[in-house]
């Protein structure tokens, strides 16, 4: 588990290509590895990643399976990118953001930055059939950094995260572009509580489904959109 605060911003040293497989060779900020063993995880850009060898210090090799690089940002990457990192959580560690899997659901897009005095303002794309689980004041983890929610748009399918200049110092944020792709992992309660409602609503309103088309159709209302509110069709 992960608590979704950026411990540091470490590199990509190496990597290798192989069937199915990409290694990457990642060197640490000072300190950053201090006790890592093999087979300990580690969160990069959000990604739950396993030590499987170590380079001194200050240096690590992960290997990234195909379905990882088929969902994630990690296999656009070139040498030299620099990446988001957070050890995983000891027990009875204190939570700083929320509890994360490492395990990335999407990627999205930053749309638009807008910058104030002391903000910086990220306005994130994300594909329509996960803003069911998107809230204003909800918790969501950006390449691995657990961010609060300002605004939804649920109309245009974004969101917007504000960025104090702590948090652009200690991660990756203020290099990323306009266009840039992001992995993204969604708070679990909150994905479970919408799922449980949705799958409520559609057991005990399913069966009801045509007379209530019906009826608005007489009442010339579009009913076109019934099913996706009940949670009835096809899932992300």
């Amino acid at each position: 588990m992960f608590t979704g605060i950026v411990q540091g911003v470490a590199h990509i040293a190496d990597i290798k290509d192989l069937p199915g497989l990409r290694s990457f060779r990642i060197e640490f900020p000072e300190g950053f590895a201090k006790d890592l063993e093999i087979g300990a995880s580690v969160a990069v850009d959000g990604v739950c990643l396993t030590v499987t060898q170590l380079h001194g210090a200050n240096a690590a090799d992960f290997d990234v399976m195909q379905q990882s690089l088929n969902i994630t940002t990690l296999g656009s990457y070139a040498e030299n990118s620099r990446v988001n990192v957070e050890r995983a959580a000891r027990d009875g560690a204190e939570i700083g953001g929320h509890p994360l899997s490492g395990h990335v659901d999407f990627t999205a897009r930053l749309a638009a930055i807008r910058q104030t005095d002391n903000n910086y303002v990220l306005r994130i794309a994300v594909p329509p059939e996960w803003l069911r689980y998107i809230f204003a004041k909800g918790y969501i983890a950006v390449n691995g950094a657990s961010l609060t929610i300002a605004e939804v748009n649920r109309a245009e399918s974004w969101f917007e995260i504000w960025l104090i200049p702590e948090t652009l110092r200690m991660t990756v944020f203020a290099e990323k572009t306009v266009g840039a792709a992001l992995n993204i992992e969604i708070e679990r309660s909150t994905q479970v509580i919408v799922d449980t409602v949705q799958t409520i609503l559609s057991d005990t309103l399913g069966p009801l489904l045509p007379a209530l088309e019906t009826l608005l159709q007489q009442q010339g209302v579009d009913s076109s959109r019934l099913s996706g509110l009940l949670g009835i069709g096809k899932k992300p």
